[in-house]
């Protein structure tokens, strides 16, 4: 096997949007069909369209922002508009330059190369690709030491797709490659109601509008959640409440499967509940948060506490987590077990700086 082989899929037709897995079916093939996103939408619309009447490859394209917004479904939807294959690899699995020299040398003229989580690739294959973005142009070294020769190998013109959800650990030469970036935000319900409608549709799953309301509402603003969701409702429905999905059956599918009115599962609950029962609302250590649930302190970190934080039921402190007013009111608290906090959610009791300033609790 080579190197391309262990790092590479297999080409993608673009317009079948067929790539091999369950969503591909539910994917949008067309800039068209893509729901949401309308400034990003726009501005690839203005890239590709310039590109086709050029008849020449479009700039490298950078898309940053959340997993489940879309990235990978616009990588696609790049290539079935310029009507040309599509390769898909990802960061980590470029461990030496050699992965992405056999991969670049591997691809045709006008092809997209998706590399997924970009921030992750090795930083010797990371290098090397710079001239391939720049000049189409990779340079391999043969030999070590004083008799080590570079030959210089050239590399059809290509469109290279990157997406990372941590656009911050790129670095300023690989950022500055990139001819477009474009960042992806949360959707907002109306928009989530949208996919919902449209993914029942191809899923055949009878849906009533205050039942996509419902599901929508608990999708923490990300399609890829709310099609799960659909999926888990559906399989409700149809073994318990005859098939259709309304209000009153997405409500008790999601009580069964353990996701509350505003998104969290039973991990959110359980890291809220320790941060609030069992340390007063904080502030309190990642590390120590995480053993109390039982967890590693990456998935805490990572999996857990941007939807939290994002929801206004925690905060991040230069001390520790600390839960705020809201959390106590949605795990319903009693008010006489909570205790005073200030405006950013840290308890008065916390010790204060000089003068009586708090800064650090609010970095």
């Amino acid at each position: 096997m080579s190197d391309a082989d262990a790092v590479l899929r297999p080409a993608v037709d673009p317009v079948a949007g067929d790539d091999g897995g369950y969503e591909a079916g539910l994917r949008p093939a067309t800039l068209a069909e893509f729901v949401g996103q309308p400034k990003v939408r726009e501005q690839l619309s203005i890239v590709l369209e310039g590109a086709m009447q050029r008849r020449r490859p479009p700039d490298h394209m950078l898309l940053s922002g959340p997993p489940g917004l879309g990235k990978t479904t616009l990588a696609m939807i790049v290539a079935s508009e310029l009507d040309v294959p599509l390769r898909i690899t990802s960061g980590p699995a470029i461990e030496r330059a050699g992965d992405l020299v056999a991969i670049l040398t591997s691809l045709g003229p006008g092809e997209v190369l998706f590399l997924d989580e970009i921030h992750r690739i090795a930083r010797p294959a990371e290098e090397l690709l710079y001239s391939a973005m720049e000049d189409f142009r990779v340079d391999v070294v043969l030999g070590k030491g004083p008799g080590a020769t570079a030959i210089p190998l050239d590399v059809a013109p290509f469109t290279l797709v990157g997406a990372t959800t941590r656009a911050g650990l790129l670095t300023g030469p690989l950022h500055d490659r990139f001819g477009f970036v474009g960042h992806l935000d949360f959707y907002d319900t109306a928009e989530l109601e949208r996919v919902l409608t449209r993914t029942a549709a191809l899923l055949d799953v009878p849906l009533t509008t205050d039942g996509a309301a419902e599901i929508a509402g608990r999708s923490r603003g990300t399609p890829r959640i709310a099609n799960r969701l659909l999926r888990r409702v559906r399989d409700f429905a149809e073994v318990r409440a005859g098939g259709v999905v309304t209000r009153e059956v997405a409500q008790e599918a999601l009580r069964v499967f353990d996701v509350d009115a505003i998104g969290l599962d039973r991990l959110d609950r359980a890291v809220l509940a320790a941060l609030v029962r069992n340390f007063g609302g904080g502030p309190v250590g990642l590390t120590t948060l995480a053993v109390a649930v039982g967890e590693e302190a990456t998935t805490v970190e990572e999996v857990v506490e941007p939807y939290l934080v994002r929801a206004g039921l925690l905060v991040r402190t230069a001390r520790g987590r600390v839960a705020t007013a809201a959390a106590f009111d949605h795990l319903g608290v009693p008010q006489s077990a909570r205790p005073a906090l200030l405006p950013g959610g840290a308890p008065v009791s916390a010790p204060v700086g000089r003068g009586g300033d708090v800064p650090s609790l609010f970095d």
